[in-house]
């Protein structure tokens, strides 16, 4: 089971490894970066997490189910749109 301090540092870690991926070129090692992201999904939040998070604080979350409606909205739309055009 996950505690709130590991999923908090979960989060954490995982901005860090992405911020260290996007401006850092030496750390072209697919076998380290694969096992640091294997460390860090083991906390990570999960969907369900998110929901009750988005429930406690909706100004500062937003449900996944939410956010995926919204983002299957507008994946139709343009293709909709592409279609007419």
């Amino acid at each position: 089971m996950t505690t709130p301090a590991e999923r908090t540092n979960a989060v954490i870690e995982t901005r860090r490894f992405l911020q260290m991926l996007a401006y850092d070129d030496n750390h072209t090692d697919p076998d380290k970066i694969r096992e640091c992201a294997i460390r860090l999904l083991r906390h990570y939040p999960l969907d369900i997490d998110l929901s009750v998070s988005a429930s406690a604080l909706p100004k500062v979350w937003t449900a996944p189910e939410q956010l995926l409606s919204s983002y299957r909205m507008a994946y139709i739309e343009r293709h909709n749109t592409a279609l007419k055009a």
